[in-house]
């Protein structure tokens, strides 16, 4: 289960992924409920290397973080997206926009010790 401020960070990747499908990916129909495979598959790829952050709750936004946890592919497909989604997002979804912008402020974490083999966060 994630904590508040990584499920802040999902809610905003949410809202620009969504964003950049509607524009990019299914043109000219407004409020659709879902996103197409591709950017579904960027989704739980997000989803699943932000649950598995090793600065937990004290996760940077993506931007400023010194850990590349993406794979190269997917670091390209969802920095196009934020490129794209983040000047709409402040008009689209301000509450998210501001509290991803505060976030942002926030000191960078010291780089935690490794988990040890086995165990699970």
């Amino acid at each position: 289960m994630l904590g508040r401020r990584r499920r802040r960070e999902y809610q905003t990747l949410l809202a620009m992924i969504e964003i950049y499908c509607q524009s990019k990916h299914t043109p000219g129909q407004d409020k659709i409920k879902d996103i197409c495979a591709d950017c579904q598959e960027l989704r739980d790829y997000a989803a699943e290397r932000l649950a598995r952050c090793i600065f937990a709750e004290e996760k940077p936004t993506c931007g400023k973080c010194p850990v590349h946890c993406y794979k190269q592919d997917m670091r390209l497909r969802i920095t196009e997206v934020m490129r794209f989604a983040g000047p709409k997002m402040p008009l689209r979804h301000p509450y998210w926009a501001l509290r991803h912008l505060l976030d942002g402020f926030a000191r960078k974490p010291k780089m935690p010790k490794r988990w040890p083999r086995g165990q699970n966060q």
